[in-house]
């Protein structure tokens, strides 16, 4: 369940990042709402799975998700660099946060 709680953590964080773009600084109301919304539930969320799994691997999981989430949803949805060795530092990104998981004992 920790890890469960731990992914969708990861996907406020990057719902919590495009929120943050959207409201432009804190200038637009609604996205500017919804960016503290998915900020403490990401948050709300990363502390329950701390619970059970190791706060090390727990947050280098969690940043992970919400930085290699929110690099492949720039480049799909905002047309940011696809650049060959940006695409390998993301993969390296996944393949530390699949790694952690694989070697954790929860």
């Amino acid at each position: 369940m920790a890890w469960l709680l731990l992914g969708i953590a990861g996907v406020f964080e990057i719902a919590f990042a495009f929120g943050m773009k959207a409201s432009e600084g804190f200038t637009r109301l609604t996205p500017a709402i919804f960016t503290v919304v998915t900020g403490l539930a990401s948050i709300v969320l990363l502390s329950f799975s701390l619970r059970t799994l190791p706060v090390g691997t727990g947050y280098a999981v969690w940043t992970g998700i919400g930085a290699a989430g929110t690099a492949i949803l720039g480049m799909i949805l905002l047309g940011d660099s696809t650049a060959p060795l940006r695409i390998l530092c993301i993969a390296f990104i996944l393949a530390g946060v699949i790694g952690l998981k694989l070697v954790s004992g929860n």
